[in-house]
């Protein structure tokens, strides 16, 4: 059976796209058939990976019970990498999902006829603890969280936390988390190097090896429609998140 990875933080500009995107690209160069789900109305994920944000089927489609998920898969680039892609109309769930009976279960029953032909499973959360996110949680078996490594990051992680094991107990007893992966780390200054002590002595079981490191190559690969691997495959960005595949794969 494959392995549904949430990725997840409600606060914003942590790198949850960036991370599902290279994690999702590095497990497939390594061999493993991977699905990447964007689950968030801003559709990074998607034109992250050069696909449009205006395809149909697409993951709203399949949430409204108006398409099977098998239906919305778009195959990419990258060998082994399949896409369910999303659109701007996924806001609409947001309001959509919760007048229904069970919603928070629809994620999953809609990935069940298929999450056994993919290894390895990624969900690109938006940033919010709203409704997509729940239902991420709930069609998940593990949750990856990156954390900036600024103050205000560390703000939200105890109420993430005891999100993670609300949901645990009311809606997904096999829920736990993967790890919580450092980003955006500048090591040259002081307030990086606190952060990411502080992290580790709170949650020293927890954190992953690997840190992604502040790099323009990450942040330029978006804009040309591929993974920092396959716009510049040597670089340390590139390189961190081969590491960090690594380490989802070995505890995966």
């Amino acid at each position: 059976m494959g392995t549904v990875y949430a990725i997840a933080n409600q606060k914003g500009g942590v790198g949850k796209t960036t991370t599902a995107v290279n994690v999702a690209a590095c497990i497939a160069e390594a061999g493993y058939s991977t699905l990447l789900v964007d689950i968030d109305p801003q559709a990074n994920a998607t034109v992250g990976l050069g696909l449009p944000k205006d395809a149909e089927p697409n993951i709203y489609d399949v949430l409204s019970g108006d398409a099977r998920a098998e239906e919305a898969l778009v195959p990419t680039s990258i060998e082994n990498l399949t896409v369910l892609p999303a659109s701007p109309d996924l806001a609409g769930a947001n309001v959509e999902l919760p007048r229904q009976p069970g919603s928070e279960n629809r994620l999953r029953d809609a990935l069940a006829p298929i999450r056994d032909r993919f290894a390895f499973t990624l969900l690109d959360c938006p940033p919010s603890l709203g409704p997509l996110t729940v239902n991420a949680l709930v069609a998940a078996d593990r949750v990856i969280v990156p954390v900036q490594t600024e103050y205000f990051a560390l703000e939200g992680l105890a109420g993430l936390l005891d999100t993670l094991a609300l949901v645990q107990r009311e809606l997904n007893p096999r829920l736990s988390v993967a790890g919580m992966l450092l980003t955006m780390h500048d090591g040259r200054t002081r307030l990086g190097r606190d952060v990411e002590r502080e992290v580790r002595e709170h949650f020293p079981d927890l954190v992953f090896d690997t840190v992604i490191p502040r790099n323009v190559r990450i942040g330029e690969a978006p804009s040309y429609g591929r993974p920092v691997i396959h716009h510049d495959p040597h670089c340390a960005g590139a390189d961190a998140y081969f590491e960090l595949a690594k380490e989802v794969a070995a505890r995966g």
